[in-house]
């Protein structure tokens, strides 16, 4: 399963937001102990995450991508095209800068900046400190724009309840072959800049088929965020998944 709520204040990683409010005591051995493996003691808390928020009918989503991809202006159409019905934020990751926090602020979004210097991934622990300072409302989305990387940020459970992967037509049709970890991790791809075919050599077609040989589940949405094309659709699948989120008990 994937996972949720972790310790703060780790030594390289700022949180740009409101003041914290205090932890709510998550208990069990710490990595300083040496008892348990920080990937285990990170896997769990990446889980309490996922229950919590699911307590809560808080829909969290882990968007990766290479960089460039569109990840930015997708959720600032999304935010356009949902943000009327139903209360979204965001966590924004990146290595430096406010940039995308600040496009996303400015599209009406509540946004709280994660940067991990030379950090190539968010993880559990991050992402709960960004929660904490974020306090997103019940039912309502979370989206976590993962840092711009095709490998490792696909190792790390965050506590999302779907992954969704941002690919895009400039890229190249063999990004499912040459990465493959990803595209078997995700539960949706999203294939954007489509509005460009045209003006590229990429095969649709070619591309689909080296997704769904590395998972045959995957689903493939094609759109541009920049026109519109395929919102419809993309919207319609969060909706669902969204009203499909089934509280925890406690």
């Amino acid at each position: 399963m994937r996972g949720g709520y972790a310790a703060a204040g780790r030594a390289g990683v700022r949180v740009s937001g409101p003041d914290f409010p205090e932890p709510c005591g998550h208990e069990g051995p710490s990595a300083s102990d040496g008892a348990v493996p920080r990937q285990r003691i990170s896997d769990a808390q990446a889980e309490r995450t996922r229950n919590s928020l699911a307590r809560r009918r808080i829909l969290a989503l882990n968007l990766m991508s290479s960089p460039g991809s569109g990840k930015t202006t997708l959720l600032e159409r999304t935010l356009r095209e949902l943000g009327s019905t139903m209360s979204i934020s965001a966590i924004e990751g990146d290595q430096e800068t406010h940039l995308d926090a600040d496009r996303l602020r400015a599209a009406g979004c509540r946004v709280v900046q994660i940067n991990t210097g030379s950090g190539g991934h968010l993880d559990a622990d991050m992402v709960d400190e960004g929660l904490r300072s974020l306090q997103p409302a019940g039912r309502s989305m979370v989206f976590i724009e993962n840092i711009g990387n095709l490998a490792a940020p696909a190792l790390f459970d965050l506590g999302e309840h779907h992954r969704v992967l941002i690919a895009s037509v400039t890229e190249g049709e063999d990004k499912p072959l040459k990465y493959p970890h990803v595209f078997r991790s995700t539960d949706l791809v999203l294939l954007n800049k489509v509005d460009l075919l045209p003006h590229l050599d990429f095969d649709v077609d070619r591309f689909i088929a080296h997704a769904q040989r590395i998972n045959p589940r995957i689903r493939v949405v094609r759109l541009s965020a920049k026109r519109g094309e395929g919102f419809a659709e993309w919207c319609g699948w969060l909706r669902a998944q969204h009203d499909g989120t089934a509280p925890v008990p406690a």
